[in-house]
């Protein structure tokens, strides 16, 4: 029987929502606890292992007590072998490590974790490029190339992998930012290493790229459009990143850089706002004359899923498909080569109505249809 190793990061993502940008350290997590963070690792774990499931018989999952991966396969229906239970009550990155440093050695075929930059980081450092792994997104930041583009496609080749029917593998890279300086507006990230990852394009995602020159001349065109088409009385939600942000500085607000902020025209009216806050400004203002102003993660693709939790299926649902502006330059299209952009919001039924083709404003009164895919 092949040996599928599993862990999961409880406390992944939780900060998302609330707007933290990362749930790295005890503080962060209580604080996150405090503003109604609920976990959503488990949940995004099990989805995937509903898709391994379907090889029970032919798969024994090992795994960590409790919530680290118990819990989880038994709610799939997998029987596990349980390695070790961690001692205290939330989990630590020392854990990770231990769990990855043992599945190793109990020879697992493959590693499924469950978690984010900081997870993968954990994984790599305990069992470097010599166990094939691979990961189910759930936090709030994902750099790394390590992760499937979704949890079920994560399920998915998993079990291809396990099953053979995926044999080639290859080197992905292992990014972690600072969240201190994140908070701070500050982007500093760091190559850690390489995991071996199954070979699968249409499932894994690529790592981050950066703006160029070009896309800096292209920013322009595009703020003066908007400024051109922003209806005074609208609220507008001003999603994540320095494309976002570039426009923001074009158009005078003071926004954030990592943050959602919110207009009423060109107005600030709320910067770095959770998704509670949005929920309440759409309550008193009226959800049917907002927008939400996303843009496209270079070379993955993303418009929601990372880096914007608090754009949630809730916040989407209640604006509407209609109501989402995509910005992007033609240059970060063109670098997608063709492959669709792409939407993982935690929530299947939001994922399915965001999919299909999608206006993608690229200039001064320019526009051009992208498909999304989930």
């Amino acid at each position: 029987m092949k040996k599928l190793g599993l862990i999961v990061n409880p406390i992944a993502g939780m900060g998302g929502r609330c707007g933290l940008k990362g749930t790295d350290g005890a503080e962060i997590l209580a604080q996150a606890c405090a503003l109604g963070a609920v976990p959503e690792a488990p949940d995004r774990a099990l989805t995937a292992l509903q898709q391994v499931a379907k090889l029970a018989d032919d798969v024994e999952v090992v795994t960590v007590g409790g919530d680290m991966g118990a819990k989880e396969a038994d709610a799939a229906g997998l029987d596990a072998r349980i390695l070790f239970t961690p001692d205290g009550r939330a989990t630590t990155s020392e854990d990770t490590r231990r769990a990855a440093a043992e599945l190793a050695a109990h020879g697992v075929d493959l590693i499924l974790f469950a978690g984010g930059d900081g997870t993968a980081r954990d994984v790599y450092a305990a069992v470097g490029d010599d166990v094939v792994c691979l990961g189910i997104p759930a936090g709030c930041k994902i750099h790394s190339g390590v992760y499937a583009i979704n949890p079920r496609n994560a399920g998915e080749l998993a079990a291809l992998y396990l099953q053979g029917k995926v044999k080639a593998t290859g080197r992905a890279e292992v990014m972690d930012i600072d969240e201190d300086a994140f908070r701070e507006g500050r982007v500093s990230a760091e190559l850690y290493g390489y995991l071996t990852v199954p070979r699968d394009a249409a499932r894994v995602q690529g790592g981050k790229a950066g703006r160029t020159q070009k896309d800096e001349q292209a920013l322009d065109e595009i703020a003066y459009y908007l400024f051109d088409v922003i209806e005074p009385d609208s609220l507008y939600i001003l999603g994540t990143g320095s494309t976002v942000f570039g426009l923001k500085e074009r158009l005078g607000v003071d926004g954030t850089l990592l943050g959602v902020d919110v207009t009423r025209g060109r107005e600030l009216i709320a910067k770095d706002v959770t998704e509670r806050q949005i929920l309440e400004l759409l309550e008193a203002e009226g959800g049917d004359k907002a927008k939400i102003v996303v843009t496209v993660i270079g070379g993955q693709g993303y418009i929601f899923g990372r880096g914007n939790q608090q754009l949630s299926p809730r916040v989407i649902e209640k604006v509407g498909r209609e109501n989402i502006l995509v910005v992007a330059t033609k240059q970060k299209i063109a670098a997608l080569g063709g492959r669709p952009l792409l939407v993982d919001t935690g929530s299947e039924e939001t994922n399915a109505l965001l999919t299909g083709y999608m206006r993608v404003i690229t200039g001064y009164s320019e526009q051009i249809a992208v498909r999304v895919s989930a």
